[in-house]
């Protein structure tokens, strides 16, 4: 059985330090640390939060927005190159004079 190898990794969120135990490397978790952090500073400036829980609410809930959008988006995509590819699929086909390609 296989061990991952976890790191630590020391990050600020919101003012306060915190240290993260996980198996992407330290760069990957710094940058997700450092966009979870702009998110709450945002949400703070925007709506004027001074409550630290508020803004990591608000925060969650753009990050959540954005998950979703992206999924949508993926999913459109998904479904668009399925429908160009079964239609170059029936073009060749066709061109081929209706007999299937050779497996």
């Amino acid at each position: 059985m296989s061990e991952t190898r976890r790191s630590s990794v020391t990050v600020r969120i919101a003012g306060e330090e915190h240290v993260l135990r996980s198996s992407a490397e330290p760069e990957y978790t710094l940058r997700c640390a450092a966009f979870l952090d702009e998110r709450i500073r945002e949400g703070r400036a925007h709506a004027g939060l001074a409550e630290t829980h508020r803004a990591v609410i608000l925060a969650a809930l753009s990050i959540t927005d954005r998950y979703f959008q992206a999924q949508e988006e993926l999913d459109r995509l998904r479904r668009e190159v399925q429908s160009r590819s079964q239609n170059l699929v029936k073009r060749i086909e066709a061109e081929l004079g209706g007999q299937p390609s050779p497996a």
